[in-house]
């Protein structure tokens, strides 16, 4: 018998596997990829954290589904910033109910934990996700499952209820002594996880929706940088090196991508079709996080000599985050 495992990667997310694992039923592990992850690395870990595991690892791509048909529009609305918790954590049942019986699995694994989180993890918010599932029945939470009703693979005998825990509430002692119990060692820390909940993203990704409409190769470039508005263009300037290539990549059709010529400093975009007076004011923000004084800063085929600002300070009026 097979089982599929919403894989975040975390800790309680390991131990719903092995606790599953252990009662003799095959596991694959399914990382449901909506984009905003605060980790890039994510998927490179996932892959290596399910061969530790002993389980096949799949990713599913639901970005643009994502954006298109949740984000903005989520039925039982937001958390404390732009988290669709709820219809998210559905959708995600869905896609792996879906995939469940195109791959002769019989039932999902979760883990949840009651009362962990404030939105979908409450007993009223799992209640709304079977609402919005295609099947609630099949969807187990090993950590939790002595606190909720038995699911159709304990009472047909699929699983033993007594083999599965009764975890509540943010306190992770238990979890933690379970994966000492279990051996597990390399697991994702629970900070990080979904952007969407956290404020400074959602002030970005709300004040880029006021202008744009958001494409998957619009989110990786939300993730990072400076953001600023320029005579209500959004100037985007890396931050160190690292976000330098992710700027560098982006290939949509909103922006210009600029640069410091003969002097290394940070990659910026400038939403398209600025005026001449705005690249300008752009290109100064950008090169006083240069060490020159003066220089050139190339948009899109055209280079702008100019100085740099008396210093940082003076760019805070442009910044947003």
């Amino acid at each position: 018998m097979k089982a599929i495992a919403l894989f975040s990667g975390g800790l309680d997310s390991c131990l719903a596997i092995k606790i599953i694992q252990n009662m003799g039923i095959e596991v694959e592990a399914m990382h449901i990829n909506t984009g905003f992850d605060s980790n890039f690395d994510k998927f490179e870990y996932l892959q290596n954290t399910a061969e530790e595991l002993g389980v096949k690892f799949t990713l599913i791509d639901e970005r643009e589904h994502f954006i298109n048909n949740i984000l903005f529009s989520p039925k039982y609305g937001y958390g404390k910033n732009m988290n669709p918790c709820i219809d998210c954590h559905a959708n995600m049942i869905n896609i792996a109910y879906n995939y469940m019986n195109e791959n002769n699995a019989k039932f999902i694994i979760s883990g949840e934990v009651l009362g962990q989180r404030p939105m979908s993890q409450k007993l009223d918010g799992l209640k709304k996700i079977e609402k919005l599932s295609l099947n609630s029945e099949i969807v187990v939470r090993p950590l939790s499952a002595k606190l909720l009703p038995p699911t159709l693979p304990e009472i047909k005998g699929w699983i033993d209820r007594e083999k599965m825990y009764d975890i509540s509430g943010r306190e992770r002692k238990t979890q933690m002594e379970l994966a000492q119990k279990f051996g597990l060692k390399n697991y994702e820390s629970p900070a990080g996880g979904c952007l969407l909940t956290d404020r400074n993203f959602s002030i970005k990704l709300k004040n880029f929706i006021k202008e744009n409409n958001l494409e998957v190769e619009d989110i990786d470039i939300l993730k990072v940088g400076r953001h600023l508005k320029v005579d209500d263009k959004l100037v985007i300037i890396s931050r160190n090196k690292d976000e330098n290539p992710i700027l560098k990549s982006y290939n949509g059709d909103k922006f210009e991508k600029m640069y410091p010529i003969g002097v290394p400093g940070p990659v910026g975009l400038i939403q398209k079709d600025a005026k001449k007076e705005t690249k300008i004011k752009a290109s100064e923000i950008l090169l006083t996080y240069t060490k020159a004084k003066n220089g050139i800063v190339g948009i899109n085929g055209e280079n702008f000599e100019v100085n740099k600002l008396n210093s940082k300070e003076d760019i805070k009026k442009y910044m947003i985050f």
